[in-house]
């Protein structure tokens, strides 16, 4: 399963972007679609989930109001469109994918993750 994620960009605070994540390689059917986020200095952190089937969505609280995750199964892609956007939104955004059922924030449920994406957010 291949990857591959884009959208990223530069925008002044308020603005808003959209990322995309598109899946392909070997038959696709993921229980979990997430993305994390990295801040210089930090640790990976959760952003965002979708179920596959349901769409059941979860978000952080630090973005939930603002980001909106989504996905088209068709396409096997998944979106985040971000609204709102902050200084401290600035960081490289990754999508993952989970195969099998489990809990969406920690890092070591998902299989294969994309190759990032930059956000930067100017004040």
């Amino acid at each position: 399963v291949q990857l591959q994620a884009s959208g990223g960009g530069s925008v002044r605070a308020g603005g808003s972007l959209r990322l995309s994540c598109a899946a392909s390689g070997r038959t696709y059917s993921p229980y979990n679609m997430g993305w994390f986020r990295h801040i210089l200095g930090k640790e990976r952190e959760f952003v965002a989930a979708i179920t596959w089937s349901g769409g059941s969505t979860r978000y952080s609280d630090s973005v939930k109001g603002r980001f909106t995750i989504s996905r088209d199964n068709a396409k096997n892609t998944v979106y985040l469109q971000m609204n709102s956007l902050k200084p401290e939104d600035t960081a490289v955004y990754y999508c993952a994918t989970a195969l099998r059922p489990g809990a969406v924030v920690p890092v070591r449920n998902y299989d294969y993750w994309g190759q990032g994406t930059q956000v930067t957010v100017s004040s």
